[in-house]
């Protein structure tokens, strides 16, 4: 019996999750293996229901299952909480309390989703880029922080701080991928200014040259990355990069792509994961069918292929998400005039029907 703990979380996170479970409960018929569900709170249905983002109760059913399942969390209900309380308070969390140091997000364009992009096809056409992450070090933990009073005047601050065992394992994660992909990783960092940065760039050749020297390896700041992949992202493959810059980055990379709402995230450890899409919770929306389960179901997949170890089944859910796009189904988000736009439910009945 296989684990998944779900969060459903807020906004159109219960609608795009219970498509990904259709999805799974599909891929337990085809496996002959069973999956047990239990449905979780954090964020901000969390805040409504236990008066916190992350309730106890939450974080140790998540550290008792064999993978985690989220939708999204947030919303302009909570915006004016406190920092503590904030729902993606449930977010950074997670992470730290399942020790998820790498976020995996693919960028992949769909032939059939060309038209969609905001960029020329012929510099989209073919995309499939994979953005490594780091996800619990960097800016967003660094200590001190806060807000603070000195002589009369309020400061903001925030710590950038990196060790080279945090630096060493992300880098081990992005070299590992490359090698089941192109072979090849560019790096981000600003080397040119930042100490946090001099340490990364020197600690990644040093893995580079020790244990993958034949990976191609490349280096790039981050202004300059940001740039060359609207400018010619299929220069890329595998993007190593810190915290802050990854959060940034990989939201850059899904616009490539058409549409938010396409793409899926894996967040790993050692021992735990924890998949979800890319998009938030899209209160706007909430409630009216209209969301794009796509991202979530290919999470899903994800899932299957890091987790219970099925690549080719993931691989089947992707090209049945391929197929189902190639017949023209779409939802609001990636719909140009004239073409057979489905609700969240139908978009998830389709794909479950092709794969």
């Amino acid at each position: 019996m296989f684990k998944i703990a779900v969060i459903p979380g807020d906004g159109i996170g219960t609608e795009v999750t219970s498509q990904a479970i259709r999805i799974l409960k599909k891929a337990s018929q085809i496996l002959n293996e069973p999956l047990e569900f239990t449905e979780l709170k954090a964020g901000g249905i969390a805040i409504d229901t236990f008066g916190k983002p992350l309730p106890e109760e939450t974080l140790k059913a998540a550290l008792a299952s064999d993978a985690v399942l989220l939708g999204a969390v947030g919303g302009p209900k909570w915006d004016s909480l406190p920092y503590e309380l904030k729902p993606e308070q449930a977010l950074l969390g997670l992470r730290k309390g399942l020790e998820l140091y790498a976020n995996i997000r693919p960028a992949i364009m769909f032939d059939a989703l060309v038209s969609a992009s905001s960029l020329k096809s012929e510099v989209v056409k073919g995309i499939d880029i994979v953005v490594v992450r780091e996800l619990t070090g960097g800016i967003y933990f660094g200590r001190p922080a806060g807000i603070f009073e000195e002589n009369g005047t309020r400061r903001g601050v925030n710590t950038m701080t990196y060790t080279v065992p945090e630096i060493e394992r992300i880098a081990h994660t992005a070299f590992r991928l490359a090698k089941t992909r192109k072979n090849k990783v560019t790096s981000v960092d600003k080397a040119n200014i930042l100490h946090t940065s001099m340490l990364w760039r020197e600690v990644v050749n040093e893995i580079h040259k020790k244990d993958y020297p034949d990976v191609q390896l490349d280096h790039m700041y981050v202004d300059n990355a940001s740039m060359q992949l609207v400018r010619n992202p299929k220069h890329f493959d595998v993007i190593l990069t810190e915290n802050m810059f990854g959060d940034i980055l990989s939201d850059e990379a899904s616009m490539l792509t058409g549409s938010i709402g396409m793409l899926p995230s894996a967040s790993i450890g050692e021992t735990h994961a924890l998949y979800e899409p890319v998009h938030g919770s899209a209160p706007d929306i909430a409630g009216k069918g209209l969301a794009n389960p796509i991202a979530s179901i290919l999470s899903a997949a994800m899932l299957l292929e890091y987790s219970l170890k099925q690549k080719e089944l993931a691989r089947k859910i992707f090209r049945a998400v391929e197929g189902v796009l190639g017949e023209g189904c779409r939802t609001a988000d990636i719909a140009s005039a004239g073409q057979n736009v489905l609700s969240t439910e139908e978009m998830g009945r389709r794909i479950e029907n092709a794969l």
